[in-house]
């Protein structure tokens, strides 16, 4: 019996050894598991320049639609749609029988005209000879000095007859206005044009060719904050916004640099946007009228700006946040001011420091103050850039 309680009493101290072993082994792996994997990288210090990119529209300098002088038939037609023409190029030829029948007769009516104050101005030599010779009347003499001057205004009208006739035989070939490209809804041999209604066919230049696009209200005033800045803020005369360039709807830069040429007066009292014009070259006529584009100024810089990934900003409520690393080894919360967005960057305005290291990657149930087993990256490593996006958004 004293054997057996002696055993049973070994037993329990050796199951309680145990326990107080497995114990302290499991509060070691409780202490490690609580550690979250995290990826962190220091803000960056650099001179950042910014694209101030918005979504623009193509539009053409000048489009014409042509219309015929005269109405008739279209008995010809010299160009096809969407070719290139030139100012005063032959685009159609109207059906010309009944015009060229008018100068026939307004011809005739002028040779008539023409007959009658000859025989007048005759009349009118004999009479004043018969006058000086009183052999007629002063009256008769007034008389036909009179209709001398009523057949030179009739003459005159014939004249101007003829040349309307002429004018309107003329403008039975349709000429091409200006310099640019046909549409290809140009109408077709046989229609019947009215003169001054019938769209026969639009020509539009397209060298150069106009980028429309809109800021807001606090983009132009960052634009003007910029230039006071750097000093490219006038003292006298209008500020003088930057050029642009423009991104294609396929990703691709286009190579050739545009000038803004006039802004509205006002900003728009709906959405509170600045319309703006700008002039591309086109002269390999690539760009096309209705294109959509991504607009950006050019040469603006940040000087020394301070930048934090995208990725590692949160938002809450009306707060904007990113957690740091601290001397720790714990996340803490930092409320931040951001500025322009910069390829895969926040300009940041207020509340990090260069010093700060930010969490990058773990942040999905990251909280302030937690235990995390840091691995530091770089940009290069999470593939941040400060190039901006190719991505064309239209939001018109």
């Amino acid at each position: 019996m004293h054997s057996w309680k002696k055993a049973s009493s070994l037993l329990a101290a050796t199951a309680l050894t145990a326990s107080l072993i497995l114990t302290g082994c499991g509060g070691e792996e409780q202490e490690t598991a609580v550690k979250t994997p995290v990826k962190a990288m220091h803000v960056l210090r650099q001179n950042t320049p910014i694209s101030y990119g918005f979504p623009g529209h193509l539009q053409g300098l000048d489009e014409v639609q042509v219309h015929s002088r005269v109405s008739g038939s279209i008995m010809e037609k010299y160009f096809h749609g969407g070719d290139m023409v030139r100012a005063g190029q032959p685009l159609y030829r109207i059906d010309s029988r009944q015009y060229e029948t008018a100068v026939i007769e307004a011809q005739a009516g002028l040779h008539r005209a023409e007959s009658t104050l000859r025989n007048a101005q005759e009349n009118l030599s004999r009479n004043e000879q018969l006058w000086q010779d009183k052999a007629i009347s002063e009256q008769t003499l007034t008389n036909s000095r009179a209709d001398v001057a009523g057949y030179l205004a009739t003459v005159e009208s014939e004249q101007a007859a003829v040349r309307k006739a002429q004018e309107n035989l003329d403008d039975t070939v349709v000429y091409a206005p200006m310099d640019g490209r046909a549409s290809v809804d140009d109408v077709a041999i046989g229609t019947f044009a009215t003169a001054g209604s019938t769209n026969l066919v639009t020509v539009g230049a397209m060298d150069p060719i106009y980028v429309q696009f809109s800021i807001s209200e606090t983009e132009y005033l960052n634009l003007l904050a910029e230039a006071m800045e750097t000093g490219r803020l006038p003292e006298e005369g209008e500020y003088q916004l930057p050029k642009i360039k423009i991104t294609l709807t396929n990703g691709k830069k286009y190579p050739y640099e545009g000038e803004i040429v006039t802004s509205d007066r006002a900003l728009s009292e709906n959405s509170g946007s600045l319309t703006i014009k700008a002039l591309m070259p086109n002269p390999q006529g690539i760009l096309l009228p209705g294109m959509f584009t991504q607009v950006h100024f050019v040469g603006i810089v940040a000087e020394n700006a301070l930048l934090v990934p995208q990725r590692a900003v949160q938002q809450l409520l009306d707060e904007t946040f990113v957690l740091v690393v601290d001397e720790g080894g714990k996340s803490v919360s930092k409320k931040v001011k951001l500025g322009e967005k910069v390829g895969s960057y926040y300009i940041v305005e207020s509340g990090l420091t260069d010093s700060d290291m930010v969490i990058v990657e773990g942040l999905t149930s990251l909280q302030s103050g937690a235990e995390i087993d840091v691995t530091t990256v770089t940009a290069e490593e999470m593939g941040f850039s400060v190039s901006e996006t190719s991505e064309i958004v239209d939001k018109s």
